[in-house]
């Protein structure tokens, strides 16, 4: 690795741990993984004792390879993102994700305070995060840390990442033609439910992981 290289990323982890730091006052069980590899061993070793397990339509946890691993090892994958299921096989899984025993996703901002946010078009994802689950591993990586206010961290999630999601979606909304966000009232638009999660809910054993890679949107 180049000396600058070294530099950038060893910048990176200074603020991916003390995102991690904040995440800890906060309530959450957080994390720095140096590595996506590191991410996925953890998530691994956390779904030991689980025996269903939900996706969350995250391209992050997507990026880490640990779907096809769990369920090498037995484990039931409730999983709506495959082109193939029909609109209500799709709504039967996400029902099914918030009652699984472990519940794996992305997260679109994470402030250097300790806040995650997210924002949803159906409301599965960012629901499963807070309540329901017996467990939840959110994974964030570096691209997605903000050092800022959660309104600048929406203001991210505006401009980076519904843009590209919506155009990977194949959303008709004015963001996936122009790649920007004209607070649309479009049919498919993508920006219905956001959420702000600063403290660990009280009844959920919410884990963070803060990765020192770029992942996702």
């Amino acid at each position: 690795m180049a000396l600058s290289e070294e530099l950038i990323s060893w910048t990176h982890e200074q603020k991916c741990r003390k995102a991690v730091t904040s995440l800890e006052k906060n309530g959450f069980t957080a994390c720095f993984c140096p590595s996506p590899q590191n991410a996925a061993e953890y998530i691994i070793a956390a779904a030991a004792d689980s025996a269903t397990i939900g996706f969350g339509g995250s391209m992050t946890i997507a990026s880490l390879g640990v779907e096809q691993i769990l369920r090498e090892q037995g484990k039931e994958i409730f999983n709506h993102g495959p082109a193939t299921f029909s609109r209500d096989e799709k709504m039967a899984i996400m029902r099914r994700q918030l009652t699984c025993d472990l519940f794996l996703s992305g997260c679109n901002a994470l402030t250097l305070n300790g806040e995650l946010i997210n924002i949803d078009a159906t409301g599965n994802r960012v629901a499963a995060m807070c309540f329901g689950p017996l467990k939840v591993i959110i994974v964030a990586g570096r691209n997605k840390l903000v050092d800022g206010t959660p309104q600048d961290a929406i203001a991210r999630v505006k401009a980076w990442a519904t843009p590209p999601n919506s155009k990977r979606l194949n959303f008709k909304t004015p963001c996936a033609a122009t790649g920007f966000c004209s607070d649309c009232n479009s049919p498919d638009r993508l920006c219905r439910v956001t959420t702000i999660i600063d403290r660990k809910p009280r009844f959920t054993d919410l884990h963070v992981l803060v990765v020192n890679a770029d992942l996702g949107f």
